[in-house]
């Protein structure tokens, strides 16, 4: 089937499932919510401890990552995200996902060729520009710091 371009974008508009805009920031916005309330109780929960300020946080992001990664594991996360949409990236959640699930779905390949390799082809892109524009940011601060 020979397609142009103008006729490839009447098929896509034809197949493309039609969002509801609305419905779509709603669920994003609860769900997205809803695991930065369970960061908040799990924060009330290990502050009784005695972690101190940054060991209870630590131990928050810890527990929420284990959280993301156990549910990608059990093929739960997605099917939230379904529904939820970006309201799952929630950074730290959103972040666990993305490293957890290539290395699960390259798993037959082996520890070495299929999870070291293929573990962080989603998230690689983000560390990289992040640490890129954290140094750029650091640069611009210490620049005008020095005026």
């Amino acid at each position: 089937m020979n397609m142009n371009n103008k006729d490839y974008k009447k098929y896509v508009e034809v197949k493309a499932k039609k969002s509801n805009l609305l419905r779509d920031c709603i669920n994003a916005f609860w769900t997205g919510g809803l695991i930065c309330t369970i960061g908040q109780g799990l924060n009330q929960l290990y502050t009784p401890l005695g972690l101190g300020v940054k060991n209870t946080s630590g131990l928050v992001s810890v527990t929420l990552i284990f959280i993301a990664v156990l549910l990608t594991g059990l093929n739960v996360f997605d099917n939230i995200a379904k529904v939820a949409g970006a309201g799952t990236l929630v950074p730290i959640t959103g972040f666990a996902n993305a490293v957890a699930s290539p290395a699960i779905d390259c798993k037959a390949e082996g520890f070495v060729l299929g999870v070291g390799a293929k573990m962080f082809t989603i998230a690689g892109p983000v560390i990289l520009y992040g640490t890129v524009a954290s140094v750029i940011y650091g640069v611009i601060y210490w620049i005008t710091t020095l005026l």
